[in-house]
């Protein structure tokens, strides 16, 4: 195969798929139905190849023909396991089902450490806990810890003002 060749195949993966697609559509000359990247480079690399090569022959497109005509083809894929004595199995109720995959299961305790606070949140079934309230998201209770700590914060510079203002 010529070095040119090679390149451009080398090259297919730097391609959006619109290039792609342009590219399938200039080699096949026909329209593009796939957008899938790495089935059109694959067709496409296939195509550059057959054309340096040289491809089947006539004959051999021939005898395909001709074989393909008086052939059953099957519309559907074959399944690769018969489902005979399967049992399908329903999810307990209390077990959960659309759970981010993210988050540790419920009951897990999460804890991290923020501006020298413990932070400890508790994984429950519908949400999370900290400091004994139930929220509905780990935003909600970013926020919560934010609030309170920037209360403290206030807290302790209004107590400097006032004794720095307060004569002893």
């Amino acid at each position: 195969m010529s070095p040119n060749v090679l390149l451009e195949i080398a090259e297919l993966q730097d391609k959006t798929v619109s290039q792609l697609v342009q590219r399938y559509e200039q080699v096949f000359e026909e329209e593009c139905r796939s957008r899938n990247k790495q089935y059109l480079i694959r067709r496409i690399a296939w195509r550059l190849q057959a054309n340096e090569e040289g491809g089947l022959s006539r004959d051999a497109l021939k005898k395909a023909e001709e074989l393909a005509i008086g052939a059953e083809t099957r519309v559907t894929a074959p399944r690769k396991y018969s489902t005979e004595g399967v049992k399908l199995v329903l999810p307990e109720p209390d077990s959960f089902v659309d759970w981010d995959p993210r988050l540790p299961p419920p009951g897990n305790i999460v804890e991290r450490q923020y501006k020298g606070k413990m932070i400890r949140v508790i994984v429950l079934q519908e949400g999370f806990e900290y400091e004994g309230r139930r929220y509905k998201s780990l935003t909600a209770i970013a926020k919560e810890v934010m609030r309170s700590l920037t209360g403290m914060r206030q807290l302790a510079l209004s107590r400097i003002a006032i004794s720095i203002g307060s004569p002893r």
